[in-house]
């Protein structure tokens, strides 16, 4: 059996090629498609990419243009289970707002993360989603990992303002 380490940079090589889209410019739901997922924009956090590389910055602002709204953002925009989605994914928002805050985007980022942090409740609870139009919440409320999200982004955008 091959060791992990080998195991390791087969798989960062295939997801590293096989998941790019040339014609999207951006790291796409899966394999051949043309289809935009907001986790993509998990690659850096994960260790996957680092927020110079080209491809992520592609893939940041093809995330931009497809899937948000207003600084809020779809996870995708397919059909799944529930249907076609219909309003914004708060994990997604916070996850995009980090990542262009990674990519040194950091204006915008803080203008995204201060207009999502107003969509909160009275007590700075976040849901699962919030509706593009009326920024009500929507769904599992209070929802952790939206808290995560929020907690993971303002650690960075700390480390952002202590490095400049």
């Amino acid at each position: 059996m091959k060791d992990w380490k080998t195991l390791r940079a087969e798989i960062y090589e295939d997801i590293y090629q096989n998941s790019w889209s040339e014609e999207v410019q951006a790291y796409t739901q899966s394999y051949g498609s043309k289809d935009l997922d907001a986790s993509t924009l998990l690659m850096e956090q994960y260790g996957f990419i680092k927020a110079t590389d080209s491809r992520f910055i592609s893939t940041v602002q093809a995330t931009e243009k497809e899937l948000c709204r207003d600084g809020l953002m779809y996870r995708y925009k397919n059909q799944d289970d529930f249907g076609e989605p219909s309003s914004s994914f708060t994990i997604c928002s916070f996850w995009f707002i980090d990542s262009l805050n990674k990519i040194g985007e950091t204006k915008k980022a803080r203008k995204y993360f201060d207009q999502l942090l107003s969509y909160s409740n009275h007590l700075g609870l976040f849901s699962e989603d919030i509706d593009f139009e009326t920024k009500r919440l929507l769904g599992n409320f209070p929802q952790a990992y939206s808290h995560l999200a929020l907690i993971e982004t303002a650690i960075n955008f700390s480390k952002t303002l202590k490095d400049s």
